[in-house]
This record gives structure tokens, sequence and C-alpha cells, in this order.
């Protein structure tokens, strides 16, 4: 892989701790795979992933803080959580609608499944899983944006 300048936040939603520990693995080890600097902010579940986005996006407008990009790592499985929708939708949602009203690239890996196999079956792999997915789409839209504005990659 080539290695890249940028350094992105990594928002870990904590709820399933064994998915979040295979995601975060993934998305550690494609980071120090190609150079990335990261920075780890853990959150209770997927609906807190996209405040916290929105928190660091103000702050990096104020000049208080300096990131790349980010990668929402999370799970929600539809059999354990009565309001499987509703934080499906928000938080898939309001990530989106932050990243692009703030030109942040995001890297999205909260899983989405029926059952807590399919979410293991999705996170599990290190670098080949979701979590590694995360970062690579994330690289890719940090160079995308670095394009537009012909700065350096």
């Amino acid at each position: 892989a080539h290695h890249i300048r940028a350094h992105i936040l990594i928002i870990e939603a904590r709820f399933y701790e064994d998915i979040s520990d295979l995601l975060a693995e993934g998305a550690v080890a494609e980071c120090e795979r190609r150079g990335i600097t990261y920075e780890r902010i853990v959150v209770p579940g997927a609906l807190e992933i996209p405040q916290v986005l929105g928190a660091a996006a103000a702050a990096r407008e104020a000049g208080r803080t300096t990131f790349d990009g980010a990668v929402a790592l999370g799970c929600v499985i539809r059999g354990e959580t009565a309001h499987y929708d509703i934080v499906c939708n928000n938080a898939n949602h309001w990530l989106m609608d932050i990243a692009v009203r703030n030109e942040v690239p995001v890297g999205n890996a909260i899983l989405t499944v029926d059952t807590h196999a399919q979410a293991v079956a999705r996170a599990e792999g290190g670098i080949k899983g979701k979590g590694g997915d995360a970062v690579r789409a994330c690289v890719r839209l940090i160079e995308t944006k670095r394009a537009f504005w012909g700065a350096p990659a």
C-alpha cells in the first residue's frame, strides 16, 4: 500500500465489544500499513457516532483540531434492538449529513445485520474485514478531496 500523509479519527461504538474489537483491529492495521496517524474515540452506541463527528467537525472548523477524515465503527443487530430501524437510519443518515456538509471524508463500518454471526463474519479478517475497508474508503475520499484542491496527497 502506498503511504499517505493523513490523520484520521476512528470513532468506535462499543455496544458489542467483540465486534468492535474486530473492526478496530482491521482499521488500525490498515492505518499502520499506510503510515496514517489516528486517534480513537469510544462511544457507547451507533447513535453517538454522528454526534462525535459533528463535534469534531466544529472543533476542526474552529482550528482546535486537525484531522483529514474519519472512520465509523459499530454494529446494530436487528434481533437484539427493538428500535433497529431508528438506530440504523439515524446513525447512517446523520453520519452522511455531517460528512457532506462539513466536507469530512468518512469511511463507514457501522454494520447493520440480522444476527451476531453475520456481524462477526463481516468484522473478522483483520485488515481484510470491514474495519480495513472503512479506512481504505476514507483514504480514497481524502485523496479525491485533495485532487479537487490540487493539494499533494
